[in-house]
């Protein structure tokens, strides 16, 4: 998934709960600031940030990692 995929489907589960980004802010225990940031794309969150936005919508967080290593 990319990180553009990942901001809009934040945004659109918070929107679906009818969560405001206040809200999502103090539940997850996250700024506010970084918070708008993740979702207008401009942030880069860290995977402790993801995880604590992903928690607090019900969502689950796959990551998939590549081996780039020559064969």
């Amino acid at each position: 998934m990319h990180y553009k995929t990942l901001f809009e489907t934040v945004k659109a589960r918070r929107e679906t709960l009818h969560i405001t980004q206040e809200m999502l802010a103090e539940l997850s225990g996250i700024g506010l600031r970084t918070l708008k940031q993740f979702e207008s794309g401009k942030g880069n969150p860290t995977l402790e940030t993801l995880s604590k936005i992903g928690n607090t919508l019900g969502m689950e967080l796959r990551f998939n990692v590549k081996d780039l290593s020559p064969k």
